[in-house]
């Protein structure tokens, strides 16, 4: 396995881990905002209707994009930012807030990661690579779900929030590793 896809790899394993943690307590959340299950489903409504949409538009402009590492790269900090919102929500107007820049982040970091995942795949081992992502990313946001409800019934939303977002900085240094630096010639 190529040294890229590995770190593609452990940099969504991190963001996985972190979405994952909050998946199953989301409409729990909403509740304890002020909102109600109509407001969980809008909210989340706008997050993957604003995702769903831009990356249409934002895969098309990737196709374009010679350097779509610093795209993943822009994606994973704006997640960074998402999890400091989930901090700061205070009622469901700003949970709406944070959920379109959850997917403005999914809108651009999708279409990146999928090419970069694709250009580095083995001859010959597509279907194992690509079955090697899926298979992470359904283990991580299962197990991640059982320790999130652990986390939030045992110390709060608040600390989920911020581990949320110490795995989240995870991958996003993770990702950075996709930056080749150049070597000076002499």
């Amino acid at each position: 396995m190529k040294n890229k896809l590995k770190i593609l790899l452990l940099s969504s394993f991190f963001i996985n881990l972190s979405a994952g943690f909050f998946g199953p307590l989301y409409a729990v959340f909403v509740e304890k905002i002020g909102g109600n299950l109509l407001t969980a489903g809008s909210t989340y409504a706008a997050f993957s209707i604003v995702a769903g949409v831009l990356i249409f538009f934002i895969g098309k402009w990737e196709d374009h994009i010679k350097h779509q590492e610093k795209l993943l790269i822009v994606s994973r900090f704006l997640a960074i930012v998402g999890f400091i919102g989930y901090l700061i929500i205070r009622n469901p107007l700003d949970l709406f807030i944070v959920q379109i820049i959850f997917g403005v982040s999914v809108a651009i970091g999708t279409p990146a990661f999928d090419s970069l995942y694709s250009k580095n795949l083995q001859k010959g081992k597509f279907a194992s690579q690509w079955g090697t992502w899926e298979s992470m990313y359904a283990i991580t946001v299962g197990i991640s779900a059982i320790i999130g409800g652990f986390i939030a019934q045992m110390y709060g939303f608040k600390t989920l929030f911020i581990i949320m977002l110490i795995f989240s900085i995870f991958s996003f240094i993770s990702s950075l590793f996709l930056i080749k630096k150049k070597k000076n010639r002499k």
